[in-house]
């Protein structure tokens, strides 16, 4: 579990196409306490640490991600030079900052429109049809692995929906959200209790 606040942000070093896709990040994590088979968040994509740095080296630590795993999150994440956004897995006992995150990703999501606000950037994102009935003003979202806040919901044809977000300057400091390129993709993870209320209501019917 994770709670959508980044703690790092990574840079992918190195891809290698093994059986899975075999990626080593460059992160400013202390990997002496990171163990391996540690799950760590990468751009809202829970992945396993099936290696790191030894003690005394810069840290990076490497991950596999499966070819499912890439069909599924949104393009130009799992190539050389790309940021991700980190963050470690939660502990018992850690402050919730955001909200409870499975780094599952539910769909892709693209940018819009941007403009400036106060201090802060508003975004406007559609999500896919099979996300719409999850989304609702006030409620939690996932956007690239970081915990935010849904401003407000618009139905648009077909059936997907367009939602707003506010981004502050802290949150486009510390994230990869400082890049908002039009039509840029976003892993999305919708909030755990509207997927569960969204599967009673199915069995419901």
């Amino acid at each position: 579990m994770f709670t959508g606040i980044i703690t790092d942000i990574g840079k992918v070093r190195s891809v290698e196409q093994r059986g899975d896709m075999r990626l080593v990040i460059d992160s400013g994590y202390e990997m002496g306490g990171v163990a391996l088979g540690a799950s760590i968040a990468c751009s809202g994509v829970c992945l396993t640490v099936v290696d790191k740095a030894p003690a005394g080296e810069k840290g990076w630590f490497a991950v596999d991600v499966s070819g499912e795993t890439v069909s599924r999150t949104a393009p130009g994440l799992w190539r050389e030079g790309a940021r991700l956004n980190l963050e470690r897995a939660l502990k018992v006992g850690d402050e919730l900052g955001g909200h409870i995150v499975t780094g599952h990703v539910d769909g892709i999501g693209t940018l819009v429109s941007t403009h400036s606000e106060g201090d802060s950037t508003r975004v406007v994102i559609e999500a896919p049809a099979a996300l719409a009935p999850y989304l609702a003003a006030k409620g939690s979202i996932t956007v690239d692995g970081v915990s935010l806040t849904v401003n407000g919901v618009e139905d648009v044809e077909g059936g997907a929906c367009r939602f707003g977000l506010n981004i502050i300057p802290h949150t486009q400091t510390l994230t990869t959200l400082d890049d908002l390129a039009p039509g840029r993709k976003f892993n999305l993870e919708i909030d755990i209790l509207a997927r569960y209320l969204g599967r009673m209501e199915q069995l419901r019917r």
